[in-house]
């Protein structure tokens, strides 16, 4: 067992537009794990926003201050993440449902729109399904709605799956590892015949890089890299405990969810955003879901709102224009506030 070494650097924000709306950095202890998060002023209704695997609450940073114009915005780090408590060996739906359960109740005090990216959606989805009085309505934001299912995770639609088991085996030591080495191999499909991979020569300076950073400031998450989406990546990188990816890897991920099921007992309004994808033979769906994923979801919650964004699978940092056009569109068609 093992714990997270950053969790008590929680309480500073260093981004000075994020200080002066009024965000502030807290953790709230669940009864079991920290989870630590950021929230903005009382300026109207709750919001959560959920990020996606190996997230923190930095990925929201371009859509939170003209959010919290309007909500009172959260941003949670999940266990496993950021500053939030390491749990090696329990990681499910069900324990991260818990601890969503104890924060809604306990630290938002109220019911709240959920909006959760990738993995971030699947959580937003269990907690209406599960916890219905505290939900007000969910955006799942490109979530990986049946995708993420055994067997069709690993064996069909494995692109997502093979990516998970590429971090295990590359970077699956917390204590012992060089977080360059999670680009050495990596592939990305853009044809049938073509894939792109990453430079040998940049990985080896990338290495270097953190490893002098990681000399000069120990015990500090890593802040290198170059453009912000590489420096935002490998900080959440080194601040993510890989057995939550484990976890999806080995099958423990999966306890007390299915998602047929969970649409099905979702009473509240439901907004969907389907970002890009692509469907090459050797490696399956590369995205979270199809058009017949998000047409299922659509006979499964007839009363759903659905709009395609093209954009990368993190709409709120590629398009945060229209990830909020999105949701206040969807908040006054639905009449939620």
């Amino acid at each position: 067992m093992y714990e997270n070494p950053f969790e008590q650097l929680s309480g500073t924000i260093t981004t000075k537009k994020i200080v002066e709306a009024g965000f502030h950095e807290k953790q709230f202890h669940t009864g079991k794990v920290n989870l630590n998060y950021v929230v903005g002023p009382n300026n109207g209704p709750a919001m959560v926003l959920i990020p996606a695997q190996t997230g923190i609450w930095e990925s929201y940073q371009k859509v939170m201050v003209p959010l919290s114009k309007k909500f009172q915005v959260y941003v949670v780090e999940i266990r496993g993440h950021g500053k939030s408590s390491w749990t090696p060996g329990d990681y499910s739906w069900k324990s991260i449902g818990d601890d969503m359960e104890a924060f809604l109740k306990n630290a938002v005090k109220r019911s709240a729109l959920l909006a959760g990216n990738s993995s971030g959606g699947i959580i937003a989805l269990w907690c209406a399904a599960n916890l219905p009085d505290l939900v007000t309505g969910i955006v799942l934001e490109d979530a990986p709605v049946f995708s993420a299912e055994m067997p069709r995770f690993k064996n069909y639609d494995r692109f997502v799956y093979n990516g998970l088991q590429h971090l295990v085996d590359n970077i699956g030591d917390p204590f012992n590892r060089d977080l360059a080495n999670y680009f050495r191999g990596l592939e990305m499909p853009v044809s049938e015949t073509r894939t792109k991979k990453v430079p040998d020569f940049f990985i080896r300076y990338l290495s270097k890089k953190i490893k002098k950073f990681e000399r000069e400031y120990p015990g500090m998450p890593v802040e290198v890299g170059y453009p912000n989406t590489l420096r935002l990546l490998l900080k959440s990188l080194s601040m993510f405990d890989p057995d939550f990816s484990r976890a999806f890897v080995d099958g423990r991920i999966y306890e007390g969810m299915d998602h047929a099921e969970s649409l099905r007992r979702v009473k509240c309004p439901v907004l969907v955003l389907h970002a890009d994808w692509r469907r090459y033979p050797h490696y399956g769906l590369v995205g979270a879901m199809d058009e017949d994923d998000a047409k299922r979801i659509l006979e499964l919650v007839p009363s759903a709102v659905y709009k395609k964004i093209s954009a990368n699978h993190v709409i709120h940092a590629f398009e945060p224009k229209k990830f909020i056009g999105a949701i206040e569109e969807f908040i006054e068609t639905e009449q939620l506030f």
